[in-house]
């Protein structure tokens, strides 16, 4: 599978989901390149390995947090920023949080992984589900760095998600990471052996890195575009379509 999750067989009904993501570099200590707030790189690392988890349509049940800092005050802060997304979505009260924290050596860098695991009915999965004639929708902008900080507003979350899924004609959902919005699209169509027809015209950079999954690959029924350009507070833009070879 070339999805950024492991699937793991527990019975005839049902999957295990496992998604992670980290960061380094990032925070506030003394030798960060990007100065932010440890509750905000807290609140990002989480948020990906969640989509990651939510957009197969699982169901998160507990994540496990390494952190390379001292609990007190830097671990503290970035587990608050864990939990404030959990709470975003209203899993606050029903998911574990657990993990570990640097206590023996002092550091100066930021350093922090994060793993979720979620539960899904192999009914329900949202793994290449994609249609011909599908279109492809770019919800949120790729992102990466201080861009991030200074767009927010621009920026797919947990909320956004949960709304796309609660859409009956949105096929399949792809976190955007690095490698950007192309070659997400690529996987996606594979998955499902249709052609990928990507737009010429595209506003967008199809290479450009999408950071902390700043933007959402969505395969969608083509008249639902406008529904949900009414519904999503965040950019959307056409980027291509699935069709037959």
């Amino acid at each position: 599978m070339e999805r950024d999750i492991n699937l793991i067989e527990l019975d005839k009904d049902n999957f295990l989901v496992i998604a992670c993501d980290s960061a380094g570099g990032i925070g506030p200590k003394k030798h960060d390149r990007i100065k932010v707030p440890a509750e905000l790189i807290g609140a990002f690392t989480a948020r990906v390995a969640l989509m990651e988890v939510i957009s197969v349509a699982a169901e998160p049940l507990s994540i496990v947090d390494a952190l390379a800092v001292e609990y007190n005050p830097t671990g503290e802060e970035i587990l608050n920023g864990i939990k404030g997304e959990l709470k975003r979505i209203g899993l606050d009260s029903q998911i574990a949080v657990n993990g570990s924290t640097e206590e023996n050596i002092e550091t100066s860098q930021t350093g922090i992984g994060v793993t979720v695991l979620g539960r899904v009915n192999r009914d329900k999965i949202k793994i290449a589900a994609g249609q011909p004639g599908d279109i492809l929708i770019a919800v949120g902008l790729p992102m990466v760095g201080e861009e991030v900080l200074a767009n927010q507003e621009k920026v797919a979350d947990l909320p956004v998600l949960q709304q796309l899924l609660g859409f009956r004609g949105v096929h399949e959902i792809i976190p955007v990471g690095s490698k950007g919005l192309a070659y997400e699209a690529g996987i996606l169509a594979r998955s499902v052996g249709l052609r990928l027809k990507l737009r010429d015209d595209s506003e967008l950079d199809l290479q450009k890195s999408a950071g902390p999954a700043t933007s959402l690959l969505t395969a969608v029924e083509k008249d639902l575009f406008a529904p949900l350009k009414a519904a999503i507070a965040k950019p959307l833009t056409i980027i291509g379509e699935l069709a037959e070879f």
